[in-house]
């Protein structure tokens, strides 16, 4: 007896459908949005300018075919490099989330939006190069702005209710849904066009979460992101080219993502696309850390000035316990030998460690001469980690969404010290006290680089919300190359 299957073709996913249209026709009208989008432009480009610092990742950088230049290509800030799209995309991608410093988002999945910059400039800014050679008007800032603000909103919407890292698979798959979508916009897509583009995202090879847990952490996750954004860029050219697509890529039975790689679950959503998630999204502003530790090291920092101000030191603790929400327990809670700096900012008692014996913590601090030194690992010993249920409520509820940590702290001498903090600085409740300290952070990430005059014409025109907004893509990125 033969069983037929059904040849019938069939509408697309409503989950595609509704990412196109949003992508392609929906209309930003929240200042809010973009004031926080050109923060997050500004502490975005300035986390990669901080990665340069590091051979590990500038050994990655720079053309597949070494010497390589693209007339009309996209320009790489910081860098001499002029490369195609796909390849610029990597290495912007690839600098902005090298060192765990760029913005995050928190919910039944992780992520964090600003990774998607790295298709969106390098396609943008070669879109416009393109257009001045054939004497057309260029791209402007507010339209990466935009598309920023649009990419941030569907990989945090989709990421409110849906769990990928409970499946196994790395939130990078939502980076490169995202930018696939807001490529497709700028690239003048079609609709049809840019649901195939979505399609052959889904229906792509994803990213396992191997490269972040013990214990395999490696570097990968500093370029993971790097690669999703490429392979958005990638794929929607080639729907461009008219690559054909797979409409129900999500519902398909037994072949579907749904089936094959959600344990038959459809997406849920708890709100449509609009601007919420930039609005709302998360700095990293004070330590490059793993976002769920940034209100832990906080502790910690204050914790160091309050045993230094007594006399006393690291040296005086006995025990500590640290108390937080599931999600940090799950990521960053690790015993045992770090292997290298991508294990070490993935590991909560390291990020506390290092605060409490040196009242810092910065990127130079996961490498391995600051590892090497045995106090650290002698106080990752002292510390127990358990689930505050409060906390993990809190993180979860939409109208507080903290981030909370308690570390407490039991002296030799039988005297305890506590610190509590709920919301770290790079969040919404603390705009007013962080945005300051995001502008210096970026100021030190030009000096980095840049003489003052370069350093100065940077601020001048990222602070210029008009000025910015109208400015020729090109002319925003050339700001960023070297002079020699």
């Amino acid at each position: 007896m033969s069983s037929h299957i059904s040849n019938t073709p069939l509408p697309p996913d409503q989950v595609l459908t509704d990412i196109a249209d949003y992508a392609l026709h929906y209309e930003i009208t929240s200042e809010l949005a973009y004031s926080t989008a050109r923060y997050c432009l500004m502490d975005t480009l300035g986390c990669g300018l901080e990665a340069l610092e590091y051979p590990a990742c500038t050994k990655l950088l720079g053309p597949i075919v070494p010497g390589t230049t693209v007339p009309n290509g996209a320009r790489v800030p910081g860098t001499p490099y002029q490369l195609d799209p796909v390849q610029a995309a990597f290495n912007i991608g690839a600098m902005i989330r090298w060192l765990d410093f760029n913005d995050t988002w928190l919910a039944a999945e992780w992520g964090h939006p600003s990774d998607n910059l790295g298709g969106i400039l390098a396609v943008a800014d070669w879109l416009s190069r393109t257009a001045i050679a054939a004497g057309r008007p260029p791209l402007t800032m507010r339209q990466v702005l935009t598309a920023m603000i649009k990419a941030h909103e569907i990989q945090g919407c989709i990421a409110l209710e849906n769990s990928f890292n409970a499946v196994g698979l790395d939130h990078v798959l939502l980076v490169k849904v995202a930018s696939t979508a807001v490529i497709s916009q700028l690239l003048g897509l079609t609709r049809e066009q840019t649901i195939n583009a979505l399609s052959l995202a889904w229906v792509d090879g994803q990213s396992l979460r191997t490269y972040r847990h013990a214990p395999n952490t490696g570097s990968r996750k500093s370029w993971a992101a790097g690669d999703a954004t490429s392979r958005a860029v990638r794929l929607a050219l080639m729907a461009q080219a008219g690559e054909m697509g797979y409409p129900t890529v999500l519902t398909a039975k037994t072949w579907g993502f749904y089936d094959v790689s959600f344990r038959g679950l459809p997406f849920r959503f708890q709100r449509p696309y609009g601007s919420y998630v930039m609005e709302n999204v998360l700095f990293k502003i004070s330590f490059p850390a793993e976002f769920h530790a940034q209100t832990a090291v906080e502790t910690a920092m204050t914790l160091h000035h309050r045993l230094a101000a007594s006399g006393r030191s690291a040296a005086d603790i006995r025990r500590m316990t640290l108390r937080t929400h599931h999600a940090c327990l799950r990521i960053i809670d690790k015993k045992g030998p770090l292997r290298n700096p991508a294990d070490r900012d993935h590991c909560v008692q390291y990020m506390i460690a290092i605060p409490l014996l040196f009242g810092r913590l910065t990127a130079a601090d996961y490498e391995d001469d600051v590892a090497s030194d045995p106090r650290i690992d002698a106080l990752r010993a002292l510390i127990e980690c358990v689930e505050e249920p409060r906390f993990t409520a809190d993180y979860h509820d939409p109208d507080k969404r903290s981030i909370a940590n308690t570390l407490r702290i039991e002296l030799k001498d039988g005297s305890v010290l506590e610190e509590t903090v709920e919301y770290p600085i790079g969040h919404r409740r603390r705009r007013e006290e962080g945005l300051p300290l995001l502008v210096e952070k970026f100021s030190r990430n030009l000096h980095r680089r840049f003489p003052v005059a370069q350093q100065e014409a940077i601020l001048n025109a990222s602070l210029n919300p008009q000025a910015l907004d109208a400015m020729p893509v090109h002319e925003y990125v050339d700001l960023y190359i070297p002079s020699c």
